[in-house]
């Protein structure tokens, strides 16, 4: 992967058209790519902008999963998560980690073209609004779209509960 991200811009935009729905891939300057600031420099409102986050069971052999929630809500990985992945303890992957498996840096994560045999799980209150922001797969740009494109992901699974409140 290059480091400005490019590549896997390219290869998400890709699979957005392939899922056939209108979205927006906006430019932003790299250095606003953490949530809060760029819902701050770009004046979208907090609970817009969903997260992607990759965790691991502690455990070998070592589960990875995908979760999406909103900005304005906490994964509840102690409960929620562990129960989805079936295992006793479940943390954040690393932002190594996370770079190996998606490809992407932390940032600009997203659900995107990511690797087919990871499974999505996608908190309902994502579903809420007619538009979300999400990453992009690099720090130079978001998505915006609508989260219905989440129900058209193949390894998704919109899950009630996986967030709390923050």
């Amino acid at each position: 992967m290059s480091d400005d991200g490019r590549d896997v811009e390219q290869r998400v935009a890709a699979v957005l058209d392939g899922l056939g729905v209108p979205y927006t891939l906006e430019p932003i300057d790299p250095a606003f790519a953490d949530t809060a600031a760029y819902c701050e420099r770009y004046g979208v409102p907090l609970d817009r902008a969903a997260n992607t986050i990759i965790v691991a069971s502690k455990k070998e052999p070592r589960q990875f999963a995908a979760c999406v929630v909103k900005a304005t809500t906490r994964l509840d990985v102690n409960h929620a998560v562990r129960r989805l992945l079936n295992t006793n303890r479940v943390s954040f992957a690393s932002a190594d980690e996370t770079r190996a498996l998606t490809g992407m840096l932390i940032g600009g994560v997203t659900v995107f073209a990511l690797p087919p045999e990871l499974p999505i799980y996608v908190d309902e209150q994502v579903m809420a609004h007619d538009w979300i922001i999400l990453g992009s797969g690099s720090r130079s740009s978001k998505v915006r779209v609508s989260p219905e494109v989440l129900r058209r992901l193949p390894a998704a699974q919109v899950v009630p509960a996986l967030a709390t409140p923050a």
